[in-house]
């Protein structure tokens, strides 16, 4: 194995990622970085080989990893990069904060970044995926965000640089976000608590929250849908094309489609990686020959399957 450099954090060799991922599946890391802080993490990347390959993790809510593991440091940022600051209507939060703590900040200050509240994950993540919600994404409030570059150089990046579209971005490769700064518009405190707390009556009244989910799994079908802009249309929802294709429930090993909510993949005990990514295949499949519509994943699989 490669020779890394010694860091000030925690580097972890042949590290199960099974419990940090919200689904509880997923093999080992080559290597598991937790950086002390953002010099550690980019001095770290100024010396580390530049053939190994690095991904990032957030907290592994919209994550399936599979069974072989991770040819890469995995990198997964904590309590160094968890700040949230409020100054006016610029709202500034580390990587690693997580999207409801940031919406709660914001809330108790009176800048409303009330989407935030029922998306699951941290704040690196939102950045990656363009997280959206409730109407609004994270391209509608994003002023800019600060990454390691993958040479270990810490750079502030416009949020125009991103290209933010619906679950997508362009990043450069191997970068580390580590911050993002919003402009979040005014709000009376009392009236955004209890606009969150409407939210999360209604996500707990149609949604598993209780179970081992990675959230919602597939893409709303049609629509542009790029960045939450007014004319975007999603009206043909995932679940309903789930359920018209007979899967609301549909079981392989331990992995099931939740019988609340068919678009919701969950472990309902033991499931493999596999299980959970065959079984999601499956329902691509069946979908497509009920309606012609072909879903696409919106939980990102990586790594490598379990050898034989």
């Amino acid at each position: 194995m490669t020779t890394l450099p010694t860091p000030r954090g925690a580097l972890t060799p042949d590290r199960p990622l099974s419990d940090l991922t919200w689904l509880r599946v997923g093999g080992p890391a080559d290597w598991l970085f937790q950086p002390a802080d953002e010099a550690d993490l980019a001095e770290f990347l100024a010396v580390l080989p530049p053939g190994v390959p690095v991904f990032p993790m957030g907290v592994g809510s919209n994550l399936i990893v599979r069974d072989g593991g991770i040819r890469a440091v995995v990198i997964r940022l904590g309590r160094g990069f968890n700040g949230i600051t409020v100054e006016g209507g610029r709202v500034t939060a580390g990587a690693a904060a997580l999207d409801a703590h940031v919406a709660r900040k914001a809330a108790e200050a009176g800048r409303d970044l009330t989407f935030l509240r029922t998306i699951p994950g941290s704040i690196g993540g939102a950045v990656r995926m363009n997280a959206g919600c409730y109407g609004h994404y994270v391209a509608d409030f994003l002023e800019e965000i600060r990454i390691v570059t993958r040479s270990g150089q810490i750079e502030t990046l416009p949020a125009a640089a991103l290209n933010l579209r619906y679950r997508q971005s362009d990043l450069p490769d191997g970068a580390v976000v580590i911050g993002a700064t919003f402009n979040a518009p005014a709000g009376d405190p009392a009236a955004l608590a209890a606009r969150m707390e409407d939210q999360l009556a209604k996500r707990d009244a149609s949604q598993p929250t209780k179970d081992r989910s990675a959230g919602s799994t597939f893409r709303n079908p049609l629509g542009r849908s790029s960045t939450g802009a007014a004319d975007d249309t999603h009206e043909l929802k995932a679940w309903k094309v789930i359920d018209e294709a007979g899967m609301r429930g549909a079981r392989i090993g331990g992995a099931q489609m939740s019988e609340m909510h068919s678009n919701f993949l969950i472990n309902a005990g033991g499931a493999t990686a596999a299980d959970l990514e065959n079984l999601g295949e499956e329902v691509r499949k069946r979908v497509f020959q009920h309606s012609g519509i072909t879903l696409e994943w919106e939980i990102m699989r990586v790594g490598e399957p379990a050898t034989k």
